[in-house]
């Protein structure tokens, strides 16, 4: 007897969140042109599971990099209302912003791959980021807690640019100097 559509689609579903999940981690270790096998295995699966629910490497990297950008635009609303102050919740959430930039190896290559199918990830995590750390900026100039003339589209991008590791600046040495520009950029009473 066939399973109820339901359960299938619900098995679907786990399955391709288990997918994402898998290539997140593995992307993390060994950069976005990980062998496919990896994150097969990694997940549980065929890599013929792979390749159905994600026929190129682009639409791979594409859905892993868009879920990690939604779930890092949430939290900046998230972060406003259970925080004490309007500075602690963009400070959490440039923490997040941060561990999402130093851990994407390779990332930076292939954008620039030319692959037409990752030519919108630059301009998805741009209008999908910076309005929530826009937000958090509002709420901090609204509470005199940020200096004047701070843009979110200017922030993200000395954050970004604080966040590129190499051999002798590591994570640590990034998350450090996004602190002191966040401590720069916050209001002195």
């Amino acid at each position: 007897m066939p399973e109820p559509v339901g359960v299938r689609q619900a098995q679907a579903q786990r399955t391709r969140s288990g997918v994402l999940a898998a290539a997140a981690a593995v992307f993390v270790e060994q950069g976005v042109q990980a062998p496919v096998r990896d994150i097969a295995e990694r997940a549980g699966v065929g890599v013929g599971t792979i390749y159905r629910n994600f026929p190129t490497r682009a639409d791979l990297v594409t859905a892993v990099y868009r879920h990690q950008i939604d779930t890092c635009a949430a939290l900046a609303p998230q972060l406003l209302a259970e925080s004490a102050s309007p500075s602690t919740a963009l400070t959490r959430w440039v923490d997040a912003f941060v561990e999402f930039l130093v851990t994407k190896h390779g990332l930076g290559a292939a954008l620039g791959s030319g692959d037409p199918g990752l030519e919108n990830l630059h301009t998805l995590m741009l209008d999908t980021l910076v309005p929530a750390c826009e937000t958090l900026l509002e709420a901090c100039a609204a509470a005199h807690q940020l200096s004047p003339g701070i843009t979110a589209y200017t922030l993200m991008r000395a954050i970004g640019n604080l966040c590129i590791t190499g051999p002798d600046y590591d994570q640590a040495d990034a998350k450090h100097m996004v602190a002191t520009l966040l401590y720069g950029c916050s209001r002195k009473a």
